[in-house]
């Protein structure tokens, strides 16, 4: 894949970098006006967004903040992104507090795979409500091993799954009402709100599990392949697989996700 490079310049007085895209971020703060663009299509892609900005920060910290809902957004648009910049109110039940919160989500674009669509999603920032600024570089391949980078994985057979039981983990019952973030995942790929049906959910990562298969829902690096059906109005089934990196940048998270057909 070969990239466009662009010689830094300004626009309207702000500095433009190498990939095309604003130097703003927390540099410029959430608020700046400069970068408003037609909003994103519905109310309900912010909810989404903001929530996988959570769930970033919950995974890299160990927290449990919950959304509470979004408060305003401004959107960035580049060369081959869209940047998302969102602030929402989240709540800790530990302490019952309610705190502002930021979180960068972008678009970083979408192609075609044999008979899959696969859209590239990253979340770039995710903290309380600061001014420091956001590193916008997202590294796939120098720090990511080969397994996940690359093509996306074809559907997971039957035949696969009983061969390396090691590589793999079905997701019982007991850990979705715990992960409610795997309903989050699924939405993004249908972009519509529940009722959602999980069928079944299928974890794999390149490592063997340590203690308990279980332990693959927690892994930084991991595919999840997922059926599930959309029971509102045209019911109907679906297949998704879900490829989440980091590339151990703090804040940072990566999810393909490609619709099986």
């Amino acid at each position: 894949m070969a990239w466009l490079i662009m010689e830094e310049e300004e626009v309207d007085g702000i500095p433009v970098n190498e990939f095309g895209r604003l130097e703003i971020g927390f540099d410029y703060g959430f608020d700046f006006t400069g970068i408003v663009t037609p909003p994103v299509s519905t109310d309900y892609d912010v909810t989404l967004y903001a929530k996988l900005g959570l769930y970033c920060y919950n995974f890299q910290k160990g927290t449990n903040l919950k959304f509470v809902r979004w408060e305003k957004y401004n959107t960035s648009t580049g060369t081959a992104y869209i940047d998302n910049y969102i602030t929402l109110e989240a709540m800790d039940p530990s302490c019952n507090s309610v705190f502002s919160f930021q979180t960068v989500f972008s678009a970083a674009g979408c192609y075609n795979q044999d008979t899959y669509h696969v859209q590239d999603w990253r979340v770039l920032a995710c903290r309380p409500t600061c001014g420091k600024s956001v590193n916008e570089y997202f590294d796939r391949h120098e720090a990511m091993d080969p397994f996940y980078t690359g093509k996306m994985p074809k559907w997971l057979s039957d035949d696969a799954l009983a061969f390396d039981n090691k590589k793999y983990y079905v997701v019982q019952e007991s850990d979705l009402h715990e992960n409610d973030w795997l309903l989050v995942f699924m939405e993004m790929e249908l972009k519509v709100s529940p009722p959602l049906e999980i069928n079944k959910v299928v974890v794999e990562t390149k490592e063997d599990y340590i203690t308990e298969a279980r332990e693959k829902l927690h892994a930084e690096n991991a595919i999840f392949y997922i059926s599930y059906k959309y029971t509102g109005v045209s019911s109907s089934d679906h297949k998704a697989i879900i490829r989440k990196t980091m590339d151990g940048v703090p804040e940072h998270m990566s999810l393909e996700i490609a619709l099986v057909k």
